[in-house]
């Protein structure tokens, strides 16, 4: 597990971890893999590859692009906060491969925009394998702030051949909230008071 080591509030971004890619998974063009599931307790960032094409060889029953919340959990300890964020993406013509981005962006309760968040792991573009029609990327990111909200920016690239950029788009996600932490202190009894008579 990657993590940034805390600096107080100079960076809320120090506070956060990532956790490390799984392995990509490629469907065989005679087997029919499901989707790995996401466990609950895991936090580790996966890069999941799946193949699906009709007899004219193009990508079917899915939207070109889609950037989604698969968790959002929320915790009083700040080490079980986490969210999930992925992106799927479907092959177009002329494309060789496929690739994906996924960016963790911040807003603080009070703030008007959302801001970018730095840490291990994120950022980073992953590549489809070869012959793959539909490309799934999830990222978990743990260890979150509270009060404030977060999002997934994620960057989609289709290339050619050539490694030439011939598509690309951007989404984002819905907001993943992580509420202010109620306080669940018991006050001290005042000097002096106690409870036998």
């Amino acid at each position: 597990m990657s993590s940034l080591p805390p600096s107080g509030r100079a960076s809320r971004a120090a506070r956060r971890c990532l956790s490390p890619a799984l392995a990509c998974v490629a469907c065989m063009s005679a087997l029919a893999l499901a989707p790995a599931a996401l466990a609950r307790t895991a936090s580790p960032s996966s890069v999941l590859a799946t193949s699906q094409s009709d007899e004219s060889g193009g990508a079917v029953g899915k939207p070109a692009v889609s950037a989604t919340v698969e968790q959002c959990a929320t915790a009083l300890v700040q080490s079980e906060r986490s969210a999930t964020f992925a992106g799927e993406m479907t092959t177009i013509a002329g494309a060789a491969r496929m690739e994906m981005r996924i960016d963790l962006l911040e807003r603080a309760p009070g703030e008007m925009l959302y801001r970018t968040v730095s840490a291990p792991g994120l950022g980073v573009w992953r590549v489809s394998a070869d012959g793959v029609k539909t490309f799934k990327s999830i990222q978990q990111v743990t260890n979150l702030s509270a009060p404030a909200f977060y999002r997934g920016a994620v960057r989609f690239r289709w290339l050619s051949a050539k490694g030439r950029v011939i598509k690309q788009q951007e989404l984002r996600t819905p907001r993943c909230e992580q509420p202010i932490v109620p306080s669940t202190g018991t006050p001290p009894a005042p000097p002096g008071s106690s409870s036998a008579d």
